[in-house]
């Protein structure tokens, strides 16, 4: 599926010039005349896409869109456009997370070179962020004592101390083990650690080894 870019912009004549240049290379294009208007209808975050976002805007500006983007956790990379060199502007823009700064007149060049560096960069960060959410829906299916013998064995414990830990036989926590394993997807006790690391349950000391 093409990616899709957002343009944020209230002069149509340059929304439409924009929007035509970037279907013609090939990517899917909505317009929004207005910050609020793209709030409205919010992008899909699991899209391929980009916002191009004019700095100057009636209502909320630009920048500011970019900071409600950010508080509502948005992750769609931004590509600001201006009409004026505005260095305090850019350095806001930049420091804020934007993926670069145009001034118009944007050359078709410099506008598809934008979007393809954001798009590549939304790919990049994308790869990490969806491991992490299906290491957590594989530990959202473990059972309360499967959670347990989870967090207990990954640091370092054995089946045995696990078992005492837990007041129940080693060979029952044998059988959690092995439910663990499977429900994570792993073949091994090192897979099962970096997962564990992978999902940040292995910061806190308070449920290492207990026993002697």
């Amino acid at each position: 599926m093409p990616a899709r870019v957002h343009i944020v912009d209230d002069d149509d004549s340059f929304r439409t010039a924009m929007a035509r240049r970037l279907k013609n290379a090939g990517y899917e294009v909505a317009v929004y005349p207005s910050a609020q208007d793209l709030l409205d209808r919010l992008p899909n975050e699991n899209e391929s896409g980009c916002i191009l976002l004019d700095v100057r805007i009636p209502g909320l500006s630009g920048p500011e869109l970019q900071d409600r983007l950010s508080e509502l956790g948005s992750t769609l990379p931004i590509v600001f456009l201006s009409g004026y060199a505005d260095v305090q502007t850019t350095v806001r823009a930049i420091k804020g997370g934007a993926e670069d700064f145009l001034t118009k007149p944007v050359s078709s060049e410099d506008l598809f070179a934008a979007v393809e560096r954001a798009l590549a960069h939304q790919l990049a960060a994308r790869g990490p962020r969806d491991k992490l959410d299906s290491v957590r829906a594989h530990i959202a299916k473990l059972t309360p004592r499967e959670r347990e013998v989870f967090e207990l064995v990954v640091r370092g414990n054995t089946n045995k101390q696990v078992g005492k830990l837990l007041g129940t036989t080693e060979r029952t926590i044998k059988a959690h083990r092995h439910r663990v394993m499977e429900k994570m997807q792993v073949q091994s006790l090192a897979e099962l650690v970096s997962l564990a690391e992978r999902a940040g349950m292995l910061g806190d000391s308070s449920g290492s080894r207990q026993t002697r």
